[in-house]
């Protein structure tokens, strides 16, 4: 028990933390899971990163058909690569010079956790969820990407059983390189549109 739990100060959980609680418990106990597959389950969550989006997107830069098959289809697309996609629609939106995308959960935090891990805390503050869809040029402004204004900016609502994802425009100055190159130049902002793959400097 920590110092703080011990003077008394408990912090109440949230309806919906009360919610995953409760029916956690509930499964345990009648054997459904235990608590050790729970344990490794969100253990597996918090090591995921990224990369594996990454990936996706340095692909779709190299090899057109599969960039295709991307935007029609997300899931079908990352399950070509052996991405497991579980029960979700993944809807995959193409950044170009007229248009820039960025995505939001308004009413949570739904998120591509399998392609991208944990969502940052930002992303499922409130802050981030009512003012995306507001004023989205000057939320992106303030991550220090300034859009031109003739730039149409698209903000993209996920859902329970929908999840989006930004395929960022592929950087001048990067032909020839690899996908392995590609990918380490891709990170989780830029696909959620909040910033643009840069190539670092020398």
């Amino acid at each position: 028990m920590s110092a703080q739990q011990d003077r008394g100060e408990y912090q109440a959980l949230t309806y919906f933390q009360l919610m995953e609680v409760s029916l956690r418990e509930l499964l345990v106990e009648k054997g459904v899971v235990s608590e050790q597959a729970v344990s490794d389950t969100v253990e597996d969550m918090r090591r995921r990163g990224p990369e594996t989006g990454a990936r996706v997107v340095a692909k779709a830069w190299v090899d057109a058909e599969f960039k295709r098959l991307l935007l029609e289809n997300g899931t079908r697309a990352c399950e070509a690569m052996g991405i497991d996609v579980p029960v979700l629609k993944l809807v995959v939106v193409e950044n170009t010079p007229q248009v820039h995308n960025m995505i939001v959960c308004t009413l949570c935090s739904c998120y591509p956790r399998m392609l991208l891990g944990i969502p940052p805390d930002w992303y499922k503050s409130r802050n981030y969820r009512s003012r995306a869809v507001r004023e989205p040029r000057a939320v992106l402004a303030e991550f220090g990407l300034q859009i031109a204004e003739d730039v149409t900016i698209r903000v993209h609502d996920s859902t329970a059983d929908m999840r989006y994802m930004v395929l960022p425009m592929r950087p001048a100055g990067t032909e020839g390189w690899n996908e392995a190159r590609l990918a380490s130049i891709v990170n989780r902002d830029s696909m959620i549109g909040v910033a643009v793959p840069t190539i670092p400097k020398p």
